[in-house]
């Protein structure tokens, strides 16, 4: 069994070791944290069906990055191009590695193929700092 992540976003100001890079507190990690959200209806109103996200997720994210992630249902709404809101169910992707590790030109592709395969105008990407404990 692998163990489970526990994640520790430093709210309070701290000092840093980089500019924007928050110093951990002992036991943990430092990691970067992906998180992606990705809406499930089309244009036309179709759904990103449970079967379509589950190949998605095995030949675009996992190769990409296999040793782990979560995936997370939603219930989201945003502002569409054309000025009206949207209201959809959601796919919440977080993903979290080590950094240095060139991770964003993955982040990029994977959103890329969802907004090409589902016809997506586009998928919100949040970049964060992470300190990470295996316990």
């Amino acid at each position: 069994m692998r163990n489970a992540i526990v994640v520790c976003l430093l709210l309070v100001p701290v000092a840093c070791s980089q500019p924007g890079t928050p110093s951990c507190p002992e036991g943990t990690d430092r990691f970067t944290k992906y998180q992606l959200f990705m809406g499930r209806s089309g244009p036309d109103g179709e759904i990103v069906e449970d079967g379509a996200w589950d190949i998605f997720l095995a030949d675009t994210v996992t190769p990409r990055f296999p040793d782990g992630l979560t995936v997370l249902d939603g219930q989201g709404q945003w502002l569409g191009a054309e000025g009206l809101i949207k209201k959809e169910r959601s796919k919440l992707l977080v993903i979290l590695v080590t950094p240095g590790d060139d991770k964003m030109r993955l982040i990029d592709e994977i959103s890329d193929e969802y907004k090409r395969r589902f016809s997506q105008e586009s998928v919100l990407q949040v970049v964060d700092d992470a300190c990470v404990s295996f316990r």
